[in-house]
């Protein structure tokens, strides 16, 4: 049922793979981890993050149960792996954890080697049509205008940041916990296809974002943790570029198209389709919506840059989506959760 699923996630990530391999040599540079010591060396990390995955599971579940009594932590250990780590839940965890890693490693390698690949940007022309759109009015002068430089600079800034975490938790959660496992691919599926389309709009349109390109119009802003991270961003990428890529490290800097709002309308369609909570539907909701005005306010990208994002989610939901089995009618979201409910029954009666 999920080997459509399955070669997705294996197709891209050989082809993210592949293309950092082939761009870091045609940039005459070599593949970096972007991680850094971050869990230990490069070998050691994909063990590290699947053992964690399973972990998380397990460890909390069977100290909650037994509460904390040794002799009733076997048996609970025991039959949570009998019954939730199936061999299909464990091919799902590695298939998605290994191929998220490479299409993620990859992403950042690509993003790193462009400045050394094309040299041409293109932030004045998305400049023009963003003025042309508001009537001769800079998208980051509207919104300093609207929402001014007080408390609501900090929470957009909050809610940006957020993003850093919400990738990998969001990952975890559907592929470990999601009861139909097509909903874990279609999840884990379709933010590989996301990561990789993002790639291709940088190489496609190469910016460096308003907040870069156009400075001054963002000099009013409050000193906020987004602003500081993007200061950060630019003196890396300064040190990589004049340093001609001699530095062990990756700069991070690119415009067109926004992830930040690509992964964030990703999470909620995600969450609207396959969890059935309203207070979650909203709140991932109103996290998108905040995360692209967020964009603006701060100049990490133009209003082309956010509806490039929006178009990346859905062509990544919509594929990702049939991948993993969905029709996109009611009708066959029902079939494929009662398809989930037949695997189940099946692997119940088999376990006797």
């Amino acid at each position: 049922m999920y080997r459509r699923a399955q070669l997705l996630l294996i197709g891209t990530a050989l082809l993210v793979g592949v293309g950092a391999i082939v761009l870091a040599s045609y940039s005459g540079h070599h593949l970096v981890d972007p991680d850094g010591s971050f869990l230990g060396p490069s070998w050691a990390r994909l063990p590290i993050l699947l053992g964690a995955a399973i972990g998380i599971d397990l460890i909390p579940r069977t100290l909650w149960l037994s509460r904390f009594k040794p002799k009733a932590m076997p048996h609970i250990f025991r039959e949570r792996l009998r019954t939730h780590w199936t061999r299909d839940r464990l091919t799902l965890v590695g298939l998605g954890v290994v191929c998220f890693y490479i299409v993620y490693v990859g992403y950042r390698n690509m993003k790193s080697a462009l400045p050394f690949i094309i040299h041409t940007k293109y932030d004045h022309d998305l400049e023009l049509i963003d003025t042309a759109i508001l009537f001769g009015h800079h998208p980051g002068a509207v919104m300093q205008n609207i929402f001014g430089d007080g408390i609501l600079a900090y929470g957009f800034s909050y809610v940006y940041l957020w993003f850093l975490p919400l990738v990998p938790i969001a990952v975890t959660i559907w592929i470990v916990w999601s009861r139909n496992l097509a909903y874990g691919y279609w999840f884990v599926g379709s933010q590989c296809i996301a990561w990789t389309l993002g790639t291709i709009s940088y190489y496609a349109l190469p910016t460096v974002g308003p907040g870069i390109a156009y400075p001054y119009i963002y000099q009013g802003e409050p000193d906020t943790p987004a602003g500081q991270l993007m200061n950060a961003l630019v003196h890396g990428r300064q040190n990589i570029v004049w340093s001609d890529g001699v530095v062990d490290a990756v700069q991070s800097v690119a415009g067109f198209a926004s992830l930040h709002c690509a992964i964030t309308m990703l999470t909620a369609l995600m969450v609207q389709h396959t969890v059935n909570n309203r207070f979650l539907r909203i709140f991932f909701w109103c996290n998108f919506g905040v995360t692209a005005l967020a964009t603006l306010y701060f100049g990490w990208h133009s209003l082309s840059d956010d509806v490039a994002g929006i178009m990346i989610a859905l062509v990544s939901f919509y594929v990702g989506g049939l991948a993993a089995g969905h029709k996109f009618e009611r009708k066959g979201t029902r079939d494929l959760e009662a398809e989930g409910a037949k695997i189940h029954a099946k692997e119940a009666l088999a376990r006797g």
